[in-house]
């Protein structure tokens, strides 16, 4: 849509709202769905929780062919999710915890629950993972699903671990060692071997087509082409040698950002995804898809400092990762606007510039973007829902709902 046209859209939608406020545009949001069904190519997407905390969002994306089950980020949060949603037609989803849990009394309210416990896996990267579950369940508790992290990040240097592209998750990252976790996970009374997942964060999260850096670019369109063979011939190893002792529910991989390169492991059974939904700022730089901004939030001009410099209210919403102007919220509407280098987005206020800040009075809005999709939602307690072209509801973020997962 012409940039003026959707300004004007969600002007006129929420004309009657007080900014500061976020909207969900559906529309974009259910066309992002599908092109993430489109990409999977027929392998059902498991939804990425973190990168929506909004429950009914959540609840939307499950009821769509081609997604199947939450990758969670806390086990709080899967239990939560898993209750509201018993005696619905989403009772029997199943939850992938995908990041280790030292909750002791998430734990207990698991192995207590047989139900919860058919549905939710935790993730286990050591034989630590399984004497901590031990020790917080007690001696005979009841079997409790795991998922085993393997490691596929890059070490390009005939495998030195000193030179390590990609996140710095799993301690297994031979195969003979992600085998063995295996082997002692079956092994060990209390536990059900179900999954092995393997993330990769070094083509998932990096665009490779950069805006206005084609260095940048090439250098990691390299990356991923020399990281794509070693990944997919260590975890196609993992897959088959632990497949020997008994067949795995699921072989989860991939993100956003690289469902096609994942694609081409036939031993990955399920993609993880979630920040293509809302299309985020850090998913502008793919070569392979462009989401369309589903999520944008609106901040008040409150001052006019001087020629060709407006100021909103709040707007400090940066999102984790390194600190850098990546991070930072994005102004989007109206076209032409920046940040400033010496303020960026503050607490409190956030100026702006460029030739649109002359065009803005007190009191009208300016839209922006945010760079990573889920956090947006620990600022607001619910997003406005437009549909078409008014506002029908509110969908309530997880804080909105009383609910702050980490």
């Amino acid at each position: 849509m012409d940039p003026e046209a959707l300004r004007a859209r969600l002007d006129s939608a929420t004309a009657d709202l007080d900014p500061p406020l976020a909207v969900v545009d559906l529309d974009a949001f259910d066309r992002n769905a599908d092109d993430l069904v489109r990409r999977a190519a027929g392998r059902p997407v498991r939804v990425a929780s973190k990168s929506i905390r909004c429950r009914p969002l959540l609840e939307r994306v499950l009821r769509r062919d081609g997604f199947a089950g939450v990758l969670s980020y806390a086990l709080p949060e899967a239990l939560w999710l898993h209750g509201v949603w018993a005696g619905t037609d989403l009772a029997d989803t199943d939850f992938l915890v995908a990041y280790p849990t030292a909750d002791r009394a998430a734990l207990r309210a698991l192995a207590a629950d047989e139900h919860a416990r058919e549905h939710i896996a935790v993730m286990v990267d050591s034989v630590a993972h399984l004497d901590f579950i031990d020790i917080a369940l007690g001696p005979d508790h009841p079997p409790v699903r795991v998922c085993v992290d393997l490691d596929v990040s890059w070490r390009p240097v005939f495998g030195d671990r000193r030179v390590h592209v990609g996140t710095l998750r799993s301690p297994l990252f031979e195969v003979a060692d992600a085998v063995a976790l295996a082997a002692r996970v079956r092994a060990r009374r209390g536990f059900r071997l179900v999954g092995l997942m393997g993330y990769e964060g070094q083509i998932a999260g990096l665009g490779d087509a950069p805006a206005g850096n084609p260095l940048l670019g090439a250098l990691r369109r390299v990356l991923r082409k020399g990281s794509v063979p070693d990944l997919v011939r260590r975890r196609g190893a993992a897959v088959e040698a632990i497949t020997r002792g008994g067949p795995l529910d699921y072989v989860n991989g991939g993100g956003t950002g690289s469902i096609e390169e994942t694609g081409t492991d036939a031993s990955v059974t399920e993609f993880a995804a979630g920040s293509g939904l809302i299309g985020p700022t850090l998913f502008d730089n793919y070569r392979a898809f462009t989401p369309e901004p589903a999520v944008l939030f609106a901040l008040p001009v409150v001052r006019r400092p001087g020629p060709g410099v407006a100021t909103v209210f709040s707007g400090g919403y940066t999102a984790s990762g390194p600190a850098n102007r990546l991070r930072l919220p994005r102004p989007h509407l109206p076209a032409g606007l920046s940040l400033i280098g010496i303020e960026g987005a503050g607490e409190v206020q956030t100026p702006v510039t460029g030739p649109a800040a002359d065009t803005l009075a007190i009191g009208d809005r300016v839209w922006f973007r945010h760079a990573k999709a889920g956090e947006l939602a620990e600022r607001f307690t619910g997003y406005h829902v437009l549909e078409t072209d008014r506002i029908t509801g509110i969908a309530p973020t997880y804080r909105g709902e009383g609910r702050v997962f980490g």
